[in-house]
């Protein structure tokens, strides 16, 4: 059975008295900054010349540095950039980090596709929270924490399993729970579930339940309250009460459609799509995919964002949203 450590367990010696550098200050980036700041270590935060965020953190309260400056003398520096950007931040910093510094991550792209490969002196660890920095920073306010997957993929110092739970205790993560992993492991699920099921498929299957009802004549607002409307009822249920208690709360003819309709949709050749893309995630080609989009300056990513705001699914949302307002 997996092992969960919380703040009981954790000895936060490994920060005291020493320096984080965070290098981003996008949505882990500054919550995990404020986070860290907070729990009373010495943070700064690295940012690029003519950065827009060096406003947001001087109103924060916190201290920025070139990332050259950042990471010299600290402890861990913390690469919280988008992951297409990893492997020239490191090459930034690389000459930069003291002997017998730590690499940290939130996710095990750069490393588990040896897009990076770490000096051998620096320990390298990952803490990865299991949700979005907003949610991690306010949990972390009102007293609460979020679970987080640790992983060490270098050990240089003998040391680094303790760095980086003292670091995920830091964030605020102990408070809920910290469990093992490794960077092979938290990154092949996490880009499964973001291909294959939360981010990937469920919108789909959102907009073509839509789609479905608007051309047998439904009208776009009653299609949006049942076919996107309901999610939030449904996530929540499942939180509370796992699918099966899920099941247990709703009505007999909304279990039995369920019943009768989920395997007719997800069938044997959804879950062989499935391994097929786990396996190209687990071969590197989504890696590889990322790093081309990326170099050509996003258009897949740029013709999707413009599409979902033009489809009609998004107009019914806007005329319910009015309507509902008054």
């Amino acid at each position: 059975m997996m092992k969960l450590l919380k703040d009981a367990d954790i000895d936060p010696a490994p920060l005291a008295g020493k320096r984080v550098a965070i290098l981003g200050y996008g949505n882990q980036g500054r919550a995990q900054a404020l986070n860290v700041a907070d729990s009373g270590i010495d943070v700064v935060v690295g940012l690029r010349d003519g950065s827009a965020s060096q406003e947001r953190v001087a109103a924060d309260g916190l201290r920025s540095m070139s990332i050259a400056e950042a990471v010299k003398g600290a402890r861990l520096a913390m690469l919280l950039a988008p992951d297409e950007t990893l492997a020239a931040l490191y090459r930034l910093i690389e000459p930069r980090l003291a002997r017998g510094a730590a690499l940290g991550f939130s996710h095990g792209l750069a490393i588990r596709f040896q897009q990076i490969v770490p000096r051998p002196d620096l320990d390298v660890i990952m803490v990865a929270p299991k949700g979005p920095g907003t949610a991690l920073r306010a949990l972390y306010q009102a007293g609460k924490g979020m679970a987080a997957l640790y992983a060490v993929a270098q050990d240089a110092s003998g040391s680094a399993e303790a760095l980086a739970l003292a670091y995920g205790r830091a964030i605020g993560c102990g408070r809920a729970g910290l469990m093992p992993t490794s960077f092979a492991e938290e990154c092949d699920a996490d880009l499964f579930n973001e291909s294959a099921v939360v981010w990937g498929a469920v919108p789909e299957l959102l907009i073509a339940g839509f789609d479905v009802l608007v051309e047998a004549g439904i009208a776009e607002e009653v299609a949006y309250m049942e076919c996107v409307g309901e999610l939030n009822l449904l996530a929540e249920l499942i939180e509370a009460r796992g699918i099966a208690g899920m099941r247990a709360a709703i009505s007999n003819t909304a279990e039995l459609g369920a019943v009768t309709g989920g395997r007719r949709i997800v069938d044997a050749r959804v879950r062989a799509e499935m391994r097929a893309i786990l396996a190209e995630i687990r071969g590197g080609a989504f890696a590889a995919t990322l790093a081309d989009e990326a170099a050509a300056g996003y258009p897949l990513l740029g013709a999707a964002r413009s599409d979902a705001a033009a489809l009609p699914v998004e107009r019914a949302r806007t005329r319910l949203s009015a309507l509902l307002r008054g």
